[in-house]
């Protein structure tokens, strides 16, 4: 029941912000839609009702992440346009394996879309045993993926309750 309410608040905010209308149709109009999705989907969203508190710590172990992820987007795109404005072009594209821990379905997407965010490098394949296929653009590309530090971040997001 929690998640269902949970996730009811989650879409009638949203609902209220994205209309941007405050009379009492629109408002009633989005309460029924927000019932309605949350009634179908409220075990999505929140998961099992054992689970909600546990979603809210991966949630804030997942905003951390952002900030150290944002950082590393930028660095790789000062390296890129280096690369690509270097007079003798030290492009060395390859594919790469890197093998994780990973074994969560949030986990591998996570990695895989933090990967493909990073200039440079492209996730081409992703297994659910923790094993990806990356394209890197030079070997100073892969240095990140290699020493297994973006790895063990979004391990940490996970947390102990894996």
């Amino acid at each position: 029941m929690a998640s269902f309410i949970v996730t009811t608040a989650i879409m009638y905010v949203f609902w209220i912000l994205l209309s941007g209308y405050f009379d009492f149709f629109h408002l009633f109009s989005g309460l029924l839609c927000s019932l309605l999705v949350a009634h179908f989907s409220h075990d999505l969203l929140i998961g099992e009702e054992s689970k909600i508190g546990r979603g809210f710590k991966k949630f804030a172990r997942f905003l951390a992440y952002l900030p150290w992820l944002f950082y590393q987007i930028f660095k790789a795109n000062v390296d890129v346009a280096w690369l690509t404005l270097h007079p003798r072009l030290p492009i060395d594209p390859k594919i790469i394996h890197v093998k994780t821990s990973l074994r969560t379905e949030m986990g591998i997407v996570t990695f895989a879309n933090s990967i493909t965010l990073t200039p440079g490098t492209v996730t081409v394949a992703a297994s659910h045993e923790g094993e990806f296929m990356v394209h890197v653009i030079a070997p100073d590309s892969a240095s990140l993926l290699e020493s297994g530090e973006m790895a063990r971040r979004v391990e940490s997001i996970e947390g102990e309750d894996v």
